[in-house]
């Protein structure tokens, strides 16, 4: 981990269509990385009482966050098989599956880049 949380990994990420610094100079296609999580009856049943009360709800922060991590992991494995050294236009989408199961995916162009000259 980086600053303040912040994971760091090991080919650039972009939200945008560019990286600075760097020119693309290929686009290998899309790349996804998707995960279904369940919380599981314990947390679910803590998480069930604070839902009663206003403020966050710290289980499901905490299964969100793992899974957009764990999303952009098999994102990054997919777009290196793709033969991609970044992404550019990365996004997340989530949603249920059900009334306990969870999907987040995160999804991207995987491209080649190079230093600009």
């Amino acid at each position: 981990m980086s600053r303040a949380g912040a994971v760091s990994y090991s080919l650039p990420i972009s939200t945008t269509f560019e990286l600075a610094g760097m020119r693309v100079v290929e686009s290998r296609g899309s790349c996804f990385g998707l995960v279904v999580r369940s919380m599981g009856l314990a947390k679910s049943f803590t998480a069930g009482f604070q839902t009663l009360r206003q403020g966050e709800v710290a289980q499901y922060t905490e299964l969100l966050e793992d899974s957009r991590r764990h999303a952009i992991d098999r994102m990054v494995d997919n777009a290196r098989l793709l033969g991609a050294n970044a992404i550019v236009g990365m996004r997340f989408d989530s949603s249920e599956i059900g009334s306990s199961l969870t999907e987040v995916v995160a999804y991207g162009t995987a491209v080649v880049v190079e230093p600009d000259a």
